[in-house]
């Protein structure tokens, strides 16, 4: 018997059908341009029953409008608040009044990908289709009026050390104030930011009154002041699409790229790679995340559709390596993945197939029985399946980490949908992620209570 082929407009409507079943809370919002990247910063207030946070997104343009990086402030409900008929009436054609733009800064170029720095996380850096990494203070920053011809933002420093494009892999160190990134030109590039993050938040409390009016001009100088680089780090063969730091180190950090090789580097013994996986998956590698609960653990998403998890105690240097875990579950490019905050087993992967799963890693093996030679049969890691985004790819995603299970997610929105783009905020409910014998008890709870 054939298996039916279920269309991306028929996964949708299911998915959509369900919605009040799976999820605690959800929000969409429809964008008039794509976003490539989706990062919370910090949280701004609590009330009774809101949250509310700040979130840096992009718009990435056709040339009609200029490229911005927008600041916006969100409203969270907290965990069960929500109504079950707000859940199921979300329109994601509309845009959701919980999402309300503070600022826009004008990039000069598309923003490819965002990062926050964790000692200050006012002070954001970002990636565009040039060789350097921007930084910028998004409260001193003036407010600009995004139209054809406005004055593009100047950042507040300027980081170079590439020689070739560097458009997605970019991080911050949770350590120290540094900046990690990698590019077109086959390098790993380290700089230290120490030195200007103390001048960066003094220029808030003297900047903050003329920052907050629109298409108000900064006293800043027309050209930005540049650093370069601590380190340049050399052993990819192709582009460096992602990079990512150990989390309890500054010195330590790894590296994916089209070379399909993953590779450690540790910058006190120099500026070639301590450990190369030659080949870590069997295509091109997108996306890397480090542990921040076992940093022995780092996971790799790959244009072969697959997550993989690696034991980095099980890396050799000869180059070969079998991952602790296999992980099958996207149709498509995997080409995001990180690590849940709130519970150390679990981690989320988006991919070009408009779908974000996530897995639990200790689920694996508990029904199935049933384990290969080598890596373990995973499907029973799969536990959510978020198909919000099922027009097209999801291009970034992120656990809020003052939210507990609450995500952020993009994509860039197909033809069929109108274009543009598509922010969701969403928590999958409670009843999924918990124990079962909580969950169990709770419903035994209700059980006694409505006899």
């Amino acid at each position: 018997m054939m298996k039916k082929v279920v269309s991306m407009e028929e996964r949708y409507s299911q998915w959509k059908s369900m919605v009040p079943v799976l999820y605690d809370w959800i929000v969409t919002h429809k964008l008039v341009w794509p976003s490539l990247s989706c990062r919370w910063g910090p949280q701004l207030a609590q009330a009774t029953y809101k949250n509310l946070h700040r979130l840096y997104l992009s718009e990435q343009t056709d040339g009609s409008d200029p490229n911005t990086l927008v600041i916006a402030n969100c409203e969270v409900v907290k965990p069960r608040v929500a109504a079950a008929e707000h859940i199921s009436e979300f329109n994601e054609e509309a845009s959701s009044p919980f999402v309300k733009k503070y600022k826009t800064i004008i990039h000069p170029g598309e923003v490819n990908r965002i990062r926050e720095l964790p000692q200050n996380n006012n002070i954001v850096a970002t990636h565009t289709d040039s060789p350097e990494v921007l930084i910028w203070n998004v409260e001193t920053q003036p407010n600009r009026r995004a139209d054809l011809g406005a004055p593009t933002s100047h950042p507040d420093l300027v980081l170079t050390g590439h020689n070739d494009n560097a458009e997605y892999a970019l991080a911050m160190c949770l350590i120290e104030p540094f900046v990690l990134s990698g590019g077109k030109d086959k390098c790993v590039v380290l700089w230290s930011v120490h030195d200007h993050i103390a001048t960066l938040a003094a220029e808030a409390g003297s900047n903050a009154k003329q920052g907050s009016e629109v298409g108000g001009s900064s006293k800043k100088a027309a050209e930005s002041p540049s650093i370069g680089p601590r380190g340049i780090y050399k052993g990819h063969a192709d582009t460096v699409e992602d990079v990512q730091f150990c989390p309890s180190s500054a010195q330590e950090f790894c590296s994916v790229g089209d070379d399909s090789c993953l590779i450690l580097w540790d910058a006190r013994v120099g500026s070639t790679p301590v450990v190369k996986v030659e080949k870590a998956h069997d295509g091109d590698l997108h996306c890397v995340d480090w542990s921040p609960h076992d940093i022995n653990f780092i996971l790799t998403g790959s244009a072969d559709n697959t997550v993989r998890m690696f034991d980095r105690r099980n890396l050799n240097h000869a180059g070969v390596a079998s991952p602790v875990y296999k992980f099958a579950g996207h149709d498509a490019a995997v080409l995001c993945v990180q690590w849940c905050p709130d519970k150390s087993s679990v981690f989320g992967s988006a991919a070009e197939d408009g779908i974000l799963n996530i897995w639990d890693y200790d689920k694996v093996g508990k029904t199935s029985g049933s384990t290969g030679p080598k890596v373990p049969n995973t499907s029973d890691a799969l536990f959510f399946r978020h198909a919000g985004h099922n027009r097209d790819r999801i291009d970034d995603f992120q656990w809020n980490a003052s939210d507990p299970w609450t995500i952020v997610s993009v994509s860039h929105d197909c033809e069929d949908s109108r274009g543009g783009g598509t922010l969701q905020m969403w928590r999958m409910i409670d009843l999924i992620y918990r124990s079962e014998e909580e969950v169990l008890a709770e419903l035994d709870k209700f059980r006694l209570h409505g006899k």
